[in-house]
C-alpha cells in the first residue's frame, strides 16, 4: 500500500498556513464580504487562504490536481487535493468560531476518487483532526502530539446522539419526514452544523449525522476521518465515500438505520 505519511505532513503545513490567514482577519471589522451567485457568502480571507494553499502545492506538489470552493478545478492526473479554505463562511463573517479549513488528498483508483488523506483545521476552536488511509484518525496540536480517534458503540438509534446542519435543506428536498421521525427516536439532537458533527463522530461523542446537500469539498476530509475512526461515511443513498452530493455519517453501527429514516 502506498504510504501517505508525507502528503498528510504537507496537509499540516498547508493548514499552519491558511490557520494564520484565517485567523488574522477573524472578526475584523473591514473584512470583506461578498455574495456568490449562488447566494453563499465568500470573504477576501476565503479566497485568501485558497490561493496561499494552491501556491504551496504548486511548489511541493506540482503534477497534483487541485480542486478548491473558490476558485475550481486546476490540473489533471491521479492525484487531486480538495480544498474548502473556509468551512462555515457564514459563521466566520458573524464572528461565531465554528468554522474551518478542510484539507484532502484523492488519489484516483478503480472507484473512482477517493479520500486517501484528511485534515480538518478549526483554530478558532483551538482544534485539529486528521487521518491518512489505513493509518488511523487524530486529534491534537500536531502529528506529535496527538490522541487516536475512535467512533461510539451506541447500537440503538433511541441511545443515539444525531447532528445535522439546518431543518430547511430537508424541507427543501421533500425529506423533512424522515427527518422529523429520526429526530423523534434519537435520544439527543443538535444543530452543531458544518464539519463539526463528523468530527465529534469520529471522536465518538455524536453517533450519526447527515446533510442533504454538499459539494465535495465539504465531505472529502471529513470522509476519511471518519472512516479511520471506525466509523461509515455515505452518501444517503448508501454510496460510499463522498460523491452523492449528500452525506451520511455514523459509528457503523447505526449505518443502516440511519439511512433506512434518510434515503431519498
Amino acid at each position: 500500500m502506498p504510504d501517505f505519511h508525507d502528503d498528510l505532513r504537507l496537509a499540516h503545513v498547508l493548514a499552519d498556513a491558511a490557520d494564520a490567514v484565517t485567523m488574522d482577519r477573524f472578526k475584523a471589522l473591514d473584512l470583506k464580504v461578498e455574495t456568490k451567485p449562488d447566494m453563499t457568502p465568500v470573504s477576501e480571507a476565503d479566497k485568501a487562504a485558497e490561493e496561499l494553499i494552491r501556491g504551496h502545492l504548486q511548489r511541493a506538489r506540482p503534477r497534483d490536481a487541485v480542486l478548491g470552493e473558490e476558485f475550481g478545478n486546476e490540473g489533471t492526473g491521479p492525484r487531486r487535493w480538495v480544498i474548502d479554505p473556509i468551512d462555515g463562511t457564514k459563521n466566520y463573517v458573524r464572528g461565531v468560531p465554528v468554522w474551518a479549513t478542510l484539507i484532502s488528498l484523492m488519489v484516483q483508483g478503480e472507484g473512482g476518487y477517493q479520500p486517501v488523506v484528511g485534515l480538518v483545521s478549526a483554530p478558532a476552536l483551538g482544534r485539529r483532526w486528521w487521518a491518512a488511509k489505513d493509518s488511523g484518525a487524530f486529534t491534537g496540536r500536531s502529528l506529535l502530539s496527538a490522541s487516536r480517534l475512535t467512533a461510539s458503540r451506541v447500537e440503538r438509534i433511541r441511545d443515539a446522539s444525531f447532528a445535522y446542519s439546518s431543518l430547511s435543506g430537508w424541507e427543501e428536498r421533500g425529506m423533512l419526514p424522515g427527518f422529523l421521525r429520526l429526530a423523534g427516536d434519537c435520544w439527543r439532537t443538535r444543530g452543531y452544523g458544518d464539519f463539526w458533527p463528523y468530527m465529534m463522530v469520529a471522536e465518538g461523542a455524536v453517533d450519526i449525522c447527515a446533510e442533504p446537500e454538499l459539494s465535495l469539498w465539504d465531505m472529502a476530509a471529513n470522509a476519511i476521518i471518519v472512516e479511520e475512526a471506525g466509523g461509515r461515511f455515505t452518501g444517503l443513498d448508501g454510496r460510499p465515500g463522498p460523491h452523492s452530493g449528500d452525506a451520511a455519517a455514523s459509528n457503523g453501527l447505526l449505518h443502516d438505520d440511519l439511512l433506512d429514516y434518510l434515503r431519498p
